[in-house]
């Protein structure tokens, strides 16, 4: 089976998407049945071809890039202008089976633009499908149309969560849509054994991604705000990079909570597994997601989460969280307190989070993409 894959960002750019096409990626190179090309970007503009396995090979297209995990505008319409012709001569070369595009724009409309030639599936991963992210607010508008052709036209569409499937037939009620969560390495993130756990009566709470305007990282600075005004001991780990970092670590010192909040920005994935097992609660006021990975992560690594509802939810949160239907500081603020003075029902929460994480491995995931591969073609 030949495959050709599409995401324009892709380790060591971009967030989540990425990371999740890496890590299915990672399970295919254990198959001598596939063989896969991949075709992304580079932040350098000079294109390369990287093995990535016997069987898979990496095709960068290069661009200007400013931000590893921010794309302009500008930036985007140049991978367009150079990853177009590089494609077609990509699928004029070899013969593929199937294409799989990450994203359906802006990686979809080369899809659809070839159509008549090879059949596609777009996974849909969350800013691609129109919502309430304000920064795209225009673009959504602007290519509304060209969304719908593309999804159309395409042979399958995935949404990573039942949420995002729902927000996406909200704007095209017409299609059909199949739902494959995100995964975890429930190897890579694990709790500490019970007699290494760390006695601390300080609260450590973390939240993980991007700081945008829709992960409403200010409410949760306000959270903390609330905490220490109450006499709590806190701690807040902030772990990534935004647009908004200035403003937020500005806003913090403001409140004079530069000895409650760290700000650690964007580092290294291996080091992730001791920031998670070094906290107590995950904890977000994101108002969008599609299926969130540092959910997965936090879980994996035995911690509670306390979330405003978003994407994805519904599939995370069982018995191992509180969705705060109050979403304010003083929502969320009063769910860590009533946790946090439960210790039988945090340690519950605990056990819940690990156990409920195991049903997210990477191998159950590609599993469940190669089966619709296998469908599709046959």
């Amino acid at each position: 089976m030949n495959i050709l894959m599409l995401n324009y960002e892709f380790p060591p750019i971009g967030g989540g998407a990425g990371k999740v096409h890496l890590n299915i990626l990672k399970e295919y190179s254990k198959r001598n049945d596939l063989s896969i090309d991949v075709l992304t970007s580079a932040p350098q503009p000079e294109n390369q071809i990287i093995k990535l396995s016997d069987n898979i090979n990496i095709h960068k297209v290069g661009v200007h890039k400013k931000n590893l995990h921010f794309w302009r505008k500008t930036e985007i319409l140049e991978w367009i202008v150079k990853a177009g012709p590089y494609y077609k001569k990509m699928i004029k070369n070899r013969k593929y089976d199937l294409v799989h595009s990450f994203f359906g724009f802006p990686t979809g409309w080369f899809c659809y633009r070839s159509r008549n030639k090879i059949p596609y599936i777009i996974s849909l991963r969350g800013s691609d499908v129109p919502g309430k992210n304000l920064r795209f607010a225009f673009e959504y508008k602007l290519l509304g149309i060209v969304f719908k052709a593309i999804w159309k036209n395409a042979h399958t569409l995935i949404a990573n969560s039942e949420g995002l499937k729902q927000r996406a037939l909200r704007f095209y009620p017409q299609v059909k849509i199949d739902v494959i969560p995100n995964g975890v390495d429930i190897e890579k993130f694990h709790p500490l054994p019970e007699n290494r756990a760390k006695k601390s009566d300080v609260i450590r709470l973390i939240t993980v991604g991007r700081l945008s305007i829709t992960k409403r990282v200010d409410i949760l600075i306000d959270t903390v705000k609330i905490l220490v005004e109450q006499g709590k001991n806190v701690k807040l780990l902030i772990v990534g990079g935004g647009s908004l970092r200035d403003s937020l670590e500005k806003l913090a010192a403001q409140k004079n909570l530069a000895d409650f909040i760290e700000f650690r920005g964007i580092v290294n994935s291996e080091q992730m597994p001791q920031f998670y097992r070094n906290s107590d609660l995950y904890i977000s006021a994101t108002m969008q997601e599609g299926m969130s990975n540092a959910m997965l992560e936090a879980m994996a690594s035995g911690l509670p989460i306390i979330t405003t509802p978003c994407e994805g939810i519904d599939e995370l949160i069982k018995e191992n969280g509180i969705i705060v239907k109050d979403e304010t500081a003083s929502g969320i603020t009063k769910a860590i307190s009533e946790l946090v003075m439960n210790t039988e029902k945090l340690k519950s929460m605990s056990d819940a989070a690990r156990k409920h994480s195991e049903n997210f491995t990477w191998k159950s995931i590609s599993d469940a993409y190669l089966k619709l591969y296998q469908k599709i073609l046959s």
